[in-house]
């Protein structure tokens, strides 16, 4: 069996479709690495693309990638409702076939490496491949975002694992890791006062209470008029969506606000769909083999 890995690459550009273009030519024209999706959000102004390829190609198309990036993308005019620290912001690799996660760790610490020698562009190990506990979760890596990093870069304690120690200010700073597969999972509020998305997402998140796998914020979706709680759902298998999603039902209800919708950014395990089927028809002695889908691709 082939090693497989997956990428997942966020960059800070979800606007200008000319620009995203010109990056994700560089994923496709590297052999041997398969794009798989990618999307644009302009309330977010992000870009979140998906491919997988045996392990050295996906290194390669990562970096040649963000070397675009930083090339097309400056951080010092860019405005955008996510949370965000770089050009390309954050590069989650996940083992998908035949490639363990310390497999991966290896791989993120090598392109983490010639990023920031290549570049110049200051790179933090994150998740599993964080070099010391405060950053394993992306939110503390990214915690000031890019008109914050000058300063934090100056802090022992935040001194990146690769690149100079001082920020990169067309192209700013990106974090790189080894991760589980992860659900990006937002919810839609039909009110656009943020305050109770903000409140909401802080009743699910793990840091403040909620649910162990997730991690939420409240934003504002200005071109529509509506809030959003923005959500990663690191381990769907253990903090599944629909729990979660009955929750947010329940605590908007608290405010008099509905849920208008809720919408998966980029790809999601077969598994996560299934289980929220399964928990919602009440389905009994169901089994994924029953898919069709399934067993015609076997």
């Amino acid at each position: 069996m082939a090693k497989i890995i997956q990428c997942v690459p966020n960059f800070s550009e979800g606007r200008d479709k000319e620009v995203v273009e010109k990056i994700v030519d560089e994923i496709r024209v590297i052999e041997g690495v398969k794009l798989l999706d990618y999307s644009m959000d302009k309330d977010h102004n992000r870009s979140v693309v998906t491919f997988i390829g045996e392990p050295e190609k996906v290194i390669e198309a990562a970096f040649n990638a963000t070397k675009v990036a930083a090339e097309l993308i400056d951080m010092t005019k860019h405005e955008g409702g996510h949370p965000r620290m770089g050009a390309t912001d954050v590069i989650p690799l996940v083992p998908i076939s035949d490639v363990t996660m310390e497999e991966c760790v290896e791989y993120s610490k090598k392109l983490g490496k010639r990023i920031g020698e290549e570049l110049n562009i200051p790179v933090f190990l994150y998740e599993k491949s964080a070099t010391s506990p405060n950053r394993e979760n992306l939110a503390d890596v990214r915690r000031g975002q890019y008109e914050g990093m000058a300063e934090k870069l100056k802090e022992e304690e935040w001194k990146p694992d690769f690149g100079p120690n001082k920020l990169n200010i067309k192209a700013g700073v990106t974090a790189v890791g080894a991760r589980m597969p992860l659900v990006a999972f937002n919810v839609n509020l039909g009110t656009n006062d943020v305050k109770i998305a903000k409140n909401i997402a802080k009743a699910v998140r793990a840091k403040t209470g909620g649910f162990t796998y997730c991690k939420a914020i409240g934003l504002e979706i200005t071109e529509r008029g509506i809030v959003q709680v923005s959500m990663n759902m690191v381990d769907y298998t253990k903090t599944s969506l629909f729990r979660v999603f009955d929750t947010i039902e329940r605590e908007a209800r608290r405010y008099g606000v509905n849920v208008i919708g809720s919408e998966i950014i980029g790809l999601v395990p077969m598994q996560a769909l299934i289980d929220v089927a399964d928990y919602y028809l009440r389905l009994e002695d169901f089994s994924s083999n029953q898919i069709l889908e399934k067993r015609m691709y076997e």
